[in-house]
Protein backbone atom coordinates (compact mmCIF):
# COMPACT_ATOMS: atom_id res chain seq x y z
CA UNK A 1 0.00 0.00 0.00
CA UNK A 2 1.22 3.49 -0.82
CA UNK A 3 1.34 6.19 1.88
CA UNK A 4 0.94 9.27 -0.25
CA UNK A 5 -1.57 10.76 2.20
CA UNK A 6 1.30 11.69 4.53
CA UNK A 7 2.90 13.80 1.78
CA UNK A 8 -0.38 15.71 1.57
CA UNK A 9 -0.30 16.09 5.35
CA UNK A 10 3.20 17.55 5.01
CA UNK A 11 1.95 20.13 2.53
CA UNK A 12 -0.74 21.16 5.01
CA UNK A 13 1.88 21.44 7.74
CA UNK A 14 3.93 23.88 5.68
CA UNK A 15 0.92 25.97 4.63
CA UNK A 16 -0.07 26.28 8.30
CA UNK A 17 3.53 27.15 9.19
CA UNK A 18 3.50 29.98 6.66
CA UNK A 19 0.04 31.04 7.86
CA UNK A 20 1.16 31.47 11.46
CA UNK A 21 4.55 32.90 10.60
CA UNK A 22 2.84 35.67 8.65
CA UNK A 23 0.24 36.11 11.39
CA UNK A 24 2.78 36.30 14.20
CA UNK A 25 4.94 39.05 12.70
CA UNK A 26 3.05 41.88 14.40
CA UNK A 27 3.53 40.52 17.93
CA UNK A 28 7.29 41.14 17.65
CA UNK A 29 6.75 44.60 16.15
CA UNK A 30 4.50 45.82 18.98
CA UNK A 31 7.35 47.51 20.86
CA UNK A 32 8.29 49.44 17.71
CA UNK A 33 4.66 50.31 16.97
CA UNK A 34 4.15 51.59 20.53
CA UNK A 35 7.49 53.40 20.88
CA UNK A 36 7.23 57.23 21.01
CA UNK A 37 7.54 59.03 17.69
CA UNK A 38 10.52 60.95 19.10
CA UNK A 39 12.31 57.60 19.46
CA UNK A 40 11.50 56.54 15.90
CA UNK A 41 8.39 54.46 16.64
CA UNK A 42 4.77 54.88 15.60
CA UNK A 43 3.58 56.20 18.96
CA UNK A 44 0.64 53.77 19.26
CA UNK A 45 -1.03 52.87 22.57
CA UNK A 46 -1.84 49.35 23.75
CA UNK A 47 -5.44 49.97 22.72
CA UNK A 48 -4.42 50.97 19.20
CA UNK A 49 -2.30 47.85 18.91
CA UNK A 50 -5.29 45.83 20.10
CA UNK A 51 -7.37 47.46 17.34
CA UNK A 52 -4.91 46.02 14.80
CA UNK A 53 -5.10 42.51 16.25
CA UNK A 54 -8.87 42.81 16.72
CA UNK A 55 -9.53 43.91 13.15
CA UNK A 56 -7.54 40.95 11.93
CA UNK A 57 -9.35 38.60 14.31
CA UNK A 58 -12.81 39.99 13.57
CA UNK A 59 -12.48 39.90 9.79
CA UNK A 60 -10.91 36.46 10.05
CA UNK A 61 -13.92 35.33 12.08
CA UNK A 62 -16.45 36.76 9.63
CA UNK A 63 -14.66 35.38 6.59
CA UNK A 64 -14.18 31.82 7.83
CA UNK A 65 -17.93 31.26 7.67
CA UNK A 66 -17.90 31.92 3.93
CA UNK A 67 -14.43 30.47 3.39
CA UNK A 68 -15.61 27.05 4.54
CA UNK A 69 -18.66 27.20 2.27
CA UNK A 70 -16.52 28.48 -0.62
CA UNK A 71 -13.98 25.68 -0.25
CA UNK A 72 -16.75 23.07 -0.05
CA UNK A 73 -18.02 24.51 -3.34
CA UNK A 74 -14.80 24.88 -5.40
CA UNK A 75 -12.67 22.15 -3.81
CA UNK A 76 -9.62 22.11 -1.60
CA UNK A 77 -6.90 22.39 -4.24
CA UNK A 78 -8.01 25.71 -5.69
CA UNK A 79 -9.50 26.96 -2.43
CA UNK A 80 -6.32 26.67 -0.37
CA UNK A 81 -4.20 28.08 -3.20
CA UNK A 82 -6.39 31.18 -3.55
CA UNK A 83 -6.36 31.71 0.20
CA UNK A 84 -2.59 31.62 0.36
CA UNK A 85 -2.19 33.99 -2.58
CA UNK A 86 -4.46 36.57 -0.95
CA UNK A 87 -2.86 36.47 2.49
CA UNK A 88 0.68 36.55 1.04
CA UNK A 89 -0.03 39.63 -1.10
CA UNK A 90 -1.59 41.60 1.75
CA UNK A 91 0.98 40.33 4.26
CA UNK A 92 3.62 42.00 2.11
CA UNK A 93 1.36 45.04 1.75
CA UNK A 94 1.73 45.98 5.43
CA UNK A 95 5.32 47.02 4.68
CA UNK A 96 4.28 49.92 2.45
CA UNK A 97 1.70 51.92 4.43
CA UNK A 98 3.62 53.90 7.04
CA UNK A 99 2.43 54.44 10.61
CA UNK A 100 -1.32 55.10 10.24
CA UNK A 101 -3.26 52.73 12.48
CA UNK A 102 -6.35 52.66 10.27
CA UNK A 103 -4.30 51.77 7.18
CA UNK A 104 -2.62 48.87 8.97
CA UNK A 105 -6.05 47.71 10.18
CA UNK A 106 -7.40 47.89 6.62
CA UNK A 107 -4.54 45.91 5.06
CA UNK A 108 -4.57 43.42 7.92
CA UNK A 109 -8.29 42.91 7.31
CA UNK A 110 -7.67 41.85 3.70
CA UNK A 111 -4.82 39.69 4.98
CA UNK A 112 -7.34 38.01 7.32
CA UNK A 113 -9.65 37.23 4.39
CA UNK A 114 -6.92 35.08 2.87
CA UNK A 115 -5.80 33.47 6.12
CA UNK A 116 -9.38 32.40 6.89
CA UNK A 117 -9.25 29.68 4.24
CA UNK A 118 -6.33 27.70 5.65
CA UNK A 119 -8.04 25.69 8.39
CA UNK A 120 -11.33 24.89 6.60
CA UNK A 121 -9.33 23.71 3.59
CA UNK A 122 -6.86 21.73 5.70
CA UNK A 123 -9.50 19.98 7.82
CA UNK A 124 -11.46 19.13 4.68
CA UNK A 125 -8.29 17.75 3.08
CA UNK A 126 -7.66 15.55 6.11
CA UNK A 127 -11.25 14.26 5.93
CA UNK A 128 -10.73 13.41 2.24
CA UNK A 129 -7.33 11.79 2.63
CA UNK A 130 -7.45 9.93 5.97
CA UNK A 131 -9.72 7.34 7.62
CA UNK A 132 -11.27 8.44 10.90
CA UNK A 133 -8.75 6.50 12.97
CA UNK A 134 -5.87 8.61 11.61
CA UNK A 135 -7.51 12.02 11.36
CA UNK A 136 -6.57 13.26 14.85
CA UNK A 137 -2.91 12.44 14.18
CA UNK A 138 -2.96 14.03 10.72
CA UNK A 139 -4.69 17.10 12.15
CA UNK A 140 -2.15 17.31 14.95
CA UNK A 141 0.74 17.14 12.48
CA UNK A 142 -0.53 19.90 10.22
CA UNK A 143 -1.76 21.92 13.21
CA UNK A 144 1.79 21.77 14.60
CA UNK A 145 2.58 24.16 11.78
CA UNK A 146 0.95 26.89 13.87
CA UNK A 147 3.71 26.36 16.42
CA UNK A 148 6.42 26.07 13.80
CA UNK A 149 5.27 29.34 12.24
CA UNK A 150 5.24 31.08 15.62
CA UNK A 151 8.74 29.71 16.32
CA UNK A 152 10.09 31.03 13.03
CA UNK A 153 8.51 34.43 13.67
CA UNK A 154 10.03 34.46 17.17
CA UNK A 155 13.51 34.12 15.73
CA UNK A 156 13.16 35.86 12.39
CA UNK A 157 11.34 39.11 13.17
CA UNK A 158 13.60 40.28 16.03
CA UNK A 159 16.58 39.32 13.88
CA UNK A 160 15.24 41.53 11.06
CA UNK A 161 15.00 44.43 13.49
CA UNK A 162 18.55 43.84 14.68
CA UNK A 163 20.06 43.41 11.20
CA UNK A 164 18.21 46.17 9.36
CA UNK A 165 17.38 48.48 12.26
CA UNK A 166 13.87 49.28 13.43
CA UNK A 167 13.11 51.76 10.63
CA UNK A 168 13.71 49.22 7.85
CA UNK A 169 13.54 45.93 9.74
CA UNK A 170 9.79 46.05 10.31
CA UNK A 171 9.25 46.40 6.57
CA UNK A 172 11.54 43.51 5.66
CA UNK A 173 9.82 41.33 8.26
CA UNK A 174 6.52 41.72 6.40
CA UNK A 175 8.05 41.37 2.93
CA UNK A 176 10.15 38.27 3.50
CA UNK A 177 7.57 36.30 5.47
CA UNK A 178 4.86 37.18 2.95
CA UNK A 179 6.98 36.03 0.02
CA UNK A 180 7.42 32.52 1.46
CA UNK A 181 3.88 31.52 0.48
CA UNK A 182 4.52 31.77 -3.24
CA UNK A 183 7.28 29.18 -2.97
CA UNK A 184 4.84 26.74 -1.30
CA UNK A 185 2.35 27.13 -4.16
CA UNK A 186 4.76 25.41 -6.55
CA UNK A 187 4.65 22.19 -4.54
CA UNK A 188 0.89 22.39 -3.91
CA UNK A 189 0.01 22.49 -7.61
CA UNK A 190 2.64 19.86 -8.40
CA UNK A 191 1.74 17.30 -5.74
CA UNK A 192 -1.98 17.67 -4.95
CA UNK A 193 -5.02 15.99 -6.50
CA UNK A 194 -8.01 14.27 -4.85
CA UNK A 195 -7.08 10.74 -3.71
CA UNK A 196 -9.47 9.02 -6.12
CA UNK A 197 -7.80 10.78 -9.06
CA UNK A 198 -4.19 10.76 -7.90
CA UNK A 199 -1.76 8.60 -9.90
CA UNK A 200 0.49 8.10 -6.86
CA UNK A 201 -2.28 6.55 -4.74
CA UNK A 202 -2.69 2.79 -5.05
CA UNK A 203 -6.06 1.08 -4.86
CA UNK A 204 -5.03 -0.40 -1.51
CA UNK A 205 -4.38 3.05 -0.04
CA UNK A 206 -7.63 4.40 -1.49
CA UNK A 207 -9.55 1.49 0.07
CA UNK A 208 -7.87 2.21 3.40
CA UNK A 209 -8.77 5.92 3.24
CA UNK A 210 -12.39 4.97 2.60
CA UNK A 211 -12.51 2.07 5.05
CA UNK A 212 -14.88 3.40 7.69
CA UNK A 213 -16.88 6.30 6.31
CA UNK A 214 -18.71 7.72 3.34
CA UNK A 215 -15.54 8.12 1.29
CA UNK A 216 -16.43 5.63 -1.44
CA UNK A 217 -19.61 7.53 -2.22
CA UNK A 218 -17.97 10.94 -2.22
CA UNK A 219 -15.12 9.69 -4.35
CA UNK A 220 -17.63 9.58 -7.17
CA UNK A 221 -18.40 13.31 -6.87
CA UNK A 222 -14.91 14.50 -5.93
CA UNK A 223 -14.25 17.13 -3.27
CA UNK A 224 -16.88 19.56 -4.54
CA UNK A 225 -20.36 19.16 -3.13
CA UNK A 226 -23.35 21.29 -2.28
CA UNK A 227 -24.14 21.54 1.41
CA UNK A 228 -27.45 22.87 2.81
CA UNK A 229 -25.47 25.42 4.77
CA UNK A 230 -28.17 27.00 6.92
CA UNK A 231 -29.57 23.62 7.89
CA UNK A 232 -26.32 22.83 9.70
CA UNK A 233 -27.52 24.96 12.60
CA UNK A 234 -30.27 22.43 13.32
CA UNK A 235 -27.71 20.07 14.80
CA UNK A 236 -26.47 20.24 18.38
CA UNK A 237 -23.13 18.88 17.18
CA UNK A 238 -22.30 22.10 15.38
CA UNK A 239 -23.21 24.16 18.43
CA UNK A 240 -20.84 22.07 20.54
CA UNK A 241 -18.04 22.80 18.09
CA UNK A 242 -18.98 26.50 17.95
CA UNK A 243 -18.95 26.83 21.75
CA UNK A 244 -15.66 24.97 22.09
CA UNK A 245 -13.96 27.22 19.54
CA UNK A 246 -15.48 30.41 20.94
CA UNK A 247 -14.21 29.67 24.43
CA UNK A 248 -10.66 28.66 23.49
CA UNK A 249 -9.40 30.11 20.19
CA UNK A 250 -8.86 33.57 21.63
CA UNK A 251 -6.54 32.14 24.27
CA UNK A 252 -4.06 30.99 21.65
CA UNK A 253 -4.22 34.36 19.89
CA UNK A 254 -3.55 36.07 23.21
CA UNK A 255 -0.35 34.03 23.57
CA UNK A 256 0.56 34.64 19.94
CA UNK A 257 0.06 38.43 19.92
CA UNK A 258 0.93 39.38 23.51
CA UNK A 259 3.56 36.94 24.84
CA UNK A 260 6.54 39.07 23.75
CA UNK A 261 4.93 42.12 25.37
CA UNK A 262 4.41 40.18 28.61
CA UNK A 263 8.05 39.12 28.76
CA UNK A 264 9.23 42.67 28.15
CA UNK A 265 6.98 44.24 30.78
CA UNK A 266 7.21 41.52 33.41
CA UNK A 267 10.93 40.78 33.15
CA UNK A 268 12.22 43.86 31.25
CA UNK A 269 13.55 41.75 28.38
CA UNK A 270 14.83 43.35 25.19
CA UNK A 271 13.64 42.49 21.68
CA UNK A 272 16.59 40.16 21.26
CA UNK A 273 16.05 38.50 24.63
CA UNK A 274 12.43 37.49 23.97
CA UNK A 275 13.43 35.33 21.01
CA UNK A 276 14.49 32.24 22.92
CA UNK A 277 11.65 32.08 25.52
CA UNK A 278 8.97 32.46 22.86
CA UNK A 279 10.75 29.99 20.59
CA UNK A 280 10.80 27.45 23.44
CA UNK A 281 7.13 27.98 24.34
CA UNK A 282 5.90 27.38 20.80
CA UNK A 283 8.41 24.59 20.22
CA UNK A 284 7.30 22.61 23.27
CA UNK A 285 3.69 23.05 22.14
CA UNK A 286 4.37 20.95 19.05
CA UNK A 287 5.00 17.92 21.24
CA UNK A 288 1.73 18.50 23.08
CA UNK A 289 -0.18 18.75 19.83
CA UNK A 290 1.07 15.45 18.45
CA UNK A 291 0.98 13.55 21.76
CA UNK A 292 -2.48 14.90 22.59
CA UNK A 293 -3.82 13.59 19.30
CA UNK A 294 -2.27 10.16 19.83
CA UNK A 295 -4.13 9.52 23.09
CA UNK A 296 -7.59 9.00 21.53
CA UNK A 297 -6.01 6.95 18.73
CA UNK A 298 -4.54 4.60 21.33
CA UNK A 299 -7.85 4.36 23.18
CA UNK A 300 -9.77 3.68 19.96
CA UNK A 301 -7.35 0.89 19.02
CA UNK A 302 -8.07 -0.66 22.41
CA UNK A 303 -11.76 -0.77 21.59
CA UNK A 304 -13.08 2.46 23.10
CA UNK A 305 -15.86 4.22 21.21
CA UNK A 306 -14.60 7.21 19.17
CA UNK A 307 -16.56 9.99 20.89
CA UNK A 308 -15.83 8.66 24.36
CA UNK A 309 -12.12 8.46 23.61
CA UNK A 310 -12.10 11.97 22.11
CA UNK A 311 -14.03 13.65 24.93
CA UNK A 312 -12.16 11.78 27.66
CA UNK A 313 -8.88 12.98 26.19
CA UNK A 314 -10.18 16.54 25.89
CA UNK A 315 -11.24 16.55 29.56
CA UNK A 316 -7.72 15.59 30.60
CA UNK A 317 -6.31 18.28 28.32
CA UNK A 318 -8.73 20.89 29.73
CA UNK A 319 -7.22 20.38 33.20
CA UNK A 320 -3.65 21.18 32.13
CA UNK A 321 -4.13 24.96 31.56
CA UNK A 322 -4.92 25.36 35.26
CA UNK A 323 -1.13 25.55 35.62
CA UNK A 324 -1.31 29.02 34.03
CA UNK A 325 -2.86 30.28 37.28
CA UNK A 326 0.65 30.02 38.77
CA UNK A 327 2.32 32.17 36.09
CA UNK A 328 2.36 35.42 38.05
CA UNK A 329 3.23 33.63 41.30
CA UNK A 330 6.35 32.15 39.74
CA UNK A 331 6.96 35.37 37.82
CA UNK A 332 7.57 37.30 41.03
CA UNK A 333 11.25 38.21 40.83
CA UNK A 334 11.37 39.14 44.53
CA UNK A 335 10.35 35.59 45.41
CA UNK A 336 12.22 33.46 42.87
CA UNK A 337 14.99 35.76 41.67
CA UNK A 338 16.63 34.94 38.35
CA UNK A 339 14.62 31.70 38.05
CA UNK A 340 11.29 33.54 37.94
CA UNK A 341 11.28 34.11 34.17
CA UNK A 342 12.00 30.44 33.42
CA UNK A 343 9.29 29.27 35.83
CA UNK A 344 6.68 31.66 34.44
CA UNK A 345 7.54 30.67 30.88
CA UNK A 346 7.18 27.01 31.87
CA UNK A 347 3.61 27.62 33.06
CA UNK A 348 2.76 29.41 29.82
CA UNK A 349 4.35 26.56 27.85
CA UNK A 350 2.01 24.10 29.60
CA UNK A 351 -0.95 26.28 28.64
CA UNK A 352 0.15 26.55 25.00
CA UNK A 353 0.87 22.82 24.81
CA UNK A 354 -2.57 22.04 26.17
CA UNK A 355 -4.16 24.40 23.65
CA UNK A 356 -2.55 22.64 20.70
CA UNK A 357 -3.60 19.23 21.99
CA UNK A 358 -7.12 20.59 22.48
CA UNK A 359 -7.13 22.14 19.02
CA UNK A 360 -6.12 18.92 17.26
CA UNK A 361 -8.91 17.02 18.99
CA UNK A 362 -11.70 19.57 18.68
CA UNK A 363 -11.08 19.89 14.94
CA UNK A 364 -11.31 16.13 14.61
CA UNK A 365 -14.74 16.05 16.27
CA UNK A 366 -16.05 17.68 13.08
CA UNK A 367 -14.94 14.88 10.76
CA UNK A 368 -16.05 12.35 13.40
CA UNK A 369 -19.65 13.58 13.26
CA UNK A 370 -20.21 15.31 9.89
CA UNK A 371 -19.94 13.94 6.32
CA UNK A 372 -16.94 15.10 4.30
CA UNK A 373 -18.99 17.36 2.07
CA UNK A 374 -19.95 19.49 5.11
CA UNK A 375 -16.60 19.58 6.87
CA UNK A 376 -15.35 22.82 5.29
CA UNK A 377 -18.57 24.65 6.14
CA UNK A 378 -18.68 23.37 9.72
CA UNK A 379 -15.04 24.23 10.35
CA UNK A 380 -15.61 27.67 8.85
CA UNK A 381 -18.55 28.36 11.15
CA UNK A 382 -16.70 27.10 14.23
CA UNK A 383 -13.54 29.00 13.38
CA UNK A 384 -15.64 32.14 12.95
CA UNK A 385 -16.99 31.73 16.47
CA UNK A 386 -13.43 31.26 17.69
CA UNK A 387 -12.51 34.49 15.94
CA UNK A 388 -15.32 36.33 17.72
CA UNK A 389 -13.96 35.04 21.00
CA UNK A 390 -10.53 36.21 19.86
CA UNK A 391 -11.81 39.74 19.19
CA UNK A 392 -13.19 39.91 22.72
CA UNK A 393 -9.89 38.69 24.18
CA UNK A 394 -7.84 41.19 22.13
CA UNK A 395 -10.00 44.17 23.05
CA UNK A 396 -10.06 43.12 26.68
CA UNK A 397 -6.27 42.88 26.82
CA UNK A 398 -5.90 46.25 25.13
CA UNK A 399 -8.26 47.84 27.65
CA UNK A 400 -6.46 46.17 30.56
CA UNK A 401 -3.14 47.42 29.17
CA UNK A 402 -4.39 51.01 29.34
CA UNK A 403 -6.21 50.55 32.67
CA UNK A 404 -3.15 49.05 34.36
CA UNK A 405 -0.43 50.88 32.42
CA UNK A 406 1.49 51.51 35.65
CA UNK A 407 1.06 47.94 36.92
CA UNK A 408 0.91 45.73 33.80
CA UNK A 409 1.37 42.63 35.97
CA UNK A 410 -2.21 43.07 37.24
CA UNK A 411 -3.66 43.13 33.73
CA UNK A 412 -1.76 40.00 32.79
CA UNK A 413 -2.86 38.24 35.98
CA UNK A 414 -6.51 38.76 34.95
CA UNK A 415 -5.75 37.40 31.49
CA UNK A 416 -4.02 34.31 32.87
CA UNK A 417 -7.10 33.49 34.97
CA UNK A 418 -9.19 33.53 31.80
CA UNK A 419 -6.60 31.40 29.97
CA UNK A 420 -6.61 28.82 32.77
CA UNK A 421 -10.37 28.29 33.09
CA UNK A 422 -11.66 28.61 29.53
CA UNK A 423 -10.97 25.02 28.41
CA UNK A 424 -12.70 23.36 31.34
CA UNK A 425 -15.78 25.56 30.87
CA UNK A 426 -15.74 24.79 27.15
CA UNK A 427 -15.58 21.04 27.76
CA UNK A 428 -18.52 21.13 30.17
CA UNK A 429 -20.65 23.06 27.66
CA UNK A 430 -19.71 20.75 24.78
CA UNK A 431 -20.54 17.66 26.82
CA UNK A 432 -23.88 19.14 27.82
CA UNK A 433 -24.76 19.82 24.16
CA UNK A 434 -23.66 16.41 22.83
CA UNK A 435 -23.62 13.86 25.66
CA UNK A 436 -23.35 10.92 23.20
CA UNK A 437 -21.76 10.34 19.81
CA UNK A 438 -24.32 10.94 17.05
CA UNK A 439 -22.92 11.13 13.48
CA UNK A 440 -24.89 13.27 11.02
CA UNK A 441 -26.26 11.07 8.25
CA UNK A 442 -29.12 13.10 6.76
CA UNK A 443 -27.28 15.97 5.02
Amino acid sequence: MTNYRWIICGLLFFSTTINYMDRGVISYLKEFFCAPVAQGGFGWTDSQYSYLTSFFTGIYAATTIFAGWFIDKIGTKLGLALSLIVWSIFGIGNAFIGSLVWMHCLIRSFFAVGEAGNFPASIKTVAEWFPKRERALATAIFNAGSNAGAMIAALFVPTCLIWFGDQQGWKWAFILTGAAGFFWLIFWFWLYNPPSKHPKVSQAELNYIQIDDEGAVEAQVGDKAKVPWLTLFRYRQIWAFVVGKFMTDGIWWFYLFWLPDYLKKQFHMTTGQVRMPTFIVFGVSILGSIYGSSIPLTLIKRGMQVYKARMGTMFFIALLPLAVLLTQYFGDVSRFGSASAALAVAMIAIGCTAHQAWSANIFTTVSDMFPKKAVGSVVGIGTASGGIGGVIIQLLKGRLGVQFSQTPQTGYFIMFIICALSYLIAWLLMKALVPRHKPITDL
